[in-house]
């Protein structure tokens, strides 16, 4: 592949019970990786992502590693089939995780512990059911943080957190504010306005007390400069720096993923083809929307593996 090509990866939202399944069954890589993280987790990680149940898989302690174990499985798969360095790596929130094992400038196992752990922080900040996230479809960015501030008051948060498209924008939380926003977004002309099925508020103000302490967990944990660069969430910038990737993981938690700006920037370094790596195919989507001289593809199962092999390697 001549052309310049980057890898990204999902993040909670793309889970489903049953995904990574045809992967698992034809590669042993898969299933190593799924151990992997089973052995770091004291649980049986392929168990709950194959067998659900849905509730527990959805509960952001196991979505979180359950998204980068898929993650790294599919990026592992593609590697072993030969695939040249991508140019540039990214994520989606919890997917940046993934992208900054993928760069080897995290290990794996301390990966999986640590976004449990972060799962686990973020719904100890908000306790399950307060908080929420809703996607705001059809309206502009500045009239969505405009209604988000008409929503909040003194003691509830609502905040613009995740720039997925144009006309695509996720708000995050207390349940209460998140709802007035979504009918002042239909009163406002939104097409629509989906509360998102996770059990916590990521990226929002109410994030801060999480924050603060897995702060603590990353200092425990050695990170080293990225072999590729990763474009971080926070500020749509790579480091090399392990100091300032703990500071951009912690600002992460609580401010907003600006994946438009992510996927321009991939744009003006010529980058060509942005490939999605792990279940789903929503960054793929949003790829499309942005900016239509990138093409996207997906790797999540056999055939889009094979797809990916055949153009890669045309």
């Amino acid at each position: 592949m001549a052309d310049q090509f980057a890898v990204v990866f999902p993040g909670q939202g793309s889970q489903s019970v049953g995904m990574m399944a045809e992967l698992y069954t034809n590669h042993d890589i898969v299933k190593k990786t799924f151990e992997e993280a089973s052995d770091a987790l004291g649980f049986d990680l392929w168990g709950m992502v194959n067998n659900g149940p849905v509730e527990s898989l959805n509960q952001t302690h196991n979505t979180q590693p359950a998204m980068l174990t898929s993650g790294i499985a599919a990026w592992r798969v593609m590697l072993e089939n030969d695939m040249a360095a991508p140019a540039k790596l990214a994520g989606h929130s919890l997917g940046e995780y993934s992208a900054l094992v993928a760069a080897e400038a995290m290990a794996f196992a301390d990966a999986v512990q640590l976004v449990a752990e972060r799962g686990r922080l973020m719904q100890a900040a908000v306790p399950e059911g307060e908080g929420a996230m809703a996607a705001i479809l059809g309206l502009d960015d500045d009239k969505v943080r405009e209604i988000c501030t008409e929503a909040a008051s003194d003691n509830l948060v609502a905040e613009a957190v995740n720039f997925n498209s144009p006309g695509q924008v996720v708000i995050a939380g207390n349940k209460t504010a998140i709802e007035n926003a979504m009918d002042l977004a239909k009163e406002a002309g939104a097409k629509r306005a989906l509360p998102l099925p996770v059990s916590a508020p990521s990226h929002c103000a109410l994030m801060k007390p999480a924050a603060e302490q897995l702060a603590d967990k990353l200092a425990d944990i050695a990170i080293n400069k990225p072999i590729i660069p990763v474009i971080h969430n926070a500020n749509v910038a790579s480091s090399s720096d392990p100091e300032q990737i703990r500071d951009l993981l912690k600002q992460q938690l609580f401010s907003p993923v600006r994946w438009v700006e992510t996927i321009q920037s991939l744009a003006v370094n010529q980058i060509s083809l942005v490939v999605e790596a792990g279940p789903g195919k929503v960054l793929t989507g949003l790829c499309k929307r942005i900016d239509r001289s990138i093409n996207g593809m997906a790797v999540f199962d056999q055939a889009s593996l094979d797809k990916f092999l055949e153009t890669h390697n045309a």
